[in-house]
Formats: structure tokens, sequence, C-alpha cells
């Protein structure tokens, strides 16, 4: 794989939030695979007291996030 020379610059608050709702929602696709992103607090835990998510479980959260997602015009 060559390594890619592009730089990415998040300005403004509404860019660094939206980097992050995608940050999380990769880690929470970690945790729904048994991995852990950090030894933190747990994806899960963030985006259910930060998004009102209330699936219990990583991947039923991850769905529903995604959904939360799509309803805003984050993801496609």
């Amino acid at each position: 794989m060559k390594p890619s020379n592009q730089t990415i610059v998040c300005s403004g608050p509404e860019a660094v939030m939206a980097y992050r709702m995608l940050a999380l929602r990769s880690a929470l696709s970690l945790e729904s695979k048994g991995l852990k992103m950090s030894r933190g607090v747990s994806a899960l835990k963030i985006v259910r007291s930060e998004f009102g998510i209330k699936s219990r479980t990583a991947i039923k959260a991850l769905a529903e996030y995604e959904q939360y997602l799509r309803s805003i015009g984050m993801i496609s």
C-alpha cells in the first residue's frame, strides 16, 4: 500500500463535531466485533449518553446510530 501525502484539516466547530461523530461510528463498529479502540470510556457509552441511543449492545447501537446519522444527513 502506497502512503498518502494528503492532509485533511477540520476547521471550525461543525467540522470537528462531524469528524468526531464519524470516529465514534468507527469505534462502535470495532466494539460490535469485540475489539476496543481505546482504554477510556467505550464508544457505546458515549453514543448512548450523547445521542440518546437506547440499545444496550454494540451491534444494535451501531445500527441505531447509523440510522441517526442518516437522518441528519451525515452518511448516505
